[in-house]
């Protein structure tokens, strides 16, 4: 099975995301097969653990212009957020979150479909763009990070 595409931005998001391998062959050969591709973290991005159901409430507070990829799993009720690689203490308080040390390895599928329950809530899309951390956890915070239209 080749692995699908639809369109440049869906493709750019691909191939930024096995940049991110030390070798792409491994991972596309695992996502033919329909299975997981294992791609470590630290050189473009890091990695943030979160309860899926939270997760989704904190997408719509923050608004898909300053969202990065966001893989989720509806099995395991989780949802990784990729955050940039000099992630700095701005989740450290927030209960919720683990966040994954440099070299963590991200279990995913394709950009395009999904494998056994877990899929790109927001897909890479090739310019690099990360969810901020300081936005991220606002967004998870007390009071929920809101955007201006949604402020009192």
């Amino acid at each position: 099975m080749a692995v699908p595409t639809a369109g440049p931005m869906h493709q750019a998001g691909q191939e930024w995301l096995l940049s991110s391998a030390p070798d792409p062959a491994p991972v596309l050969r695992e996502w033919e097969l329909d299975e997981f591709g294992e791609i470590p973290s630290g050189t473009l991005w890091r990695v943030a653990e979160a309860p899926l159901v939270e997760s989704v409430a904190a997408i719509r507070r923050i608004g898909p212009d300053r969202l990065g990829p966001i893989l989720g799993d509806v099995y395991s009720d989780v949802a990784w957020w990729l955050l940039p690689p000099d992630l700095g203490d701005d989740l450290d308080d927030l209960r919720l979150f683990t966040v994954r040390p440099a070299g963590w390895v991200l279990r995913c599928p394709p950009v395009l479909h999904s494998v056994q329950g877990r899929w790109w809530i927001e897909r890479p899309d090739g310019s690099g763009r990360l969810t901020d951390p300081a936005v991220l956890a606002a967004a998870f915070g007390p009071g929920g990070y809101r955007t201006r239209t949604e402020a009192p």
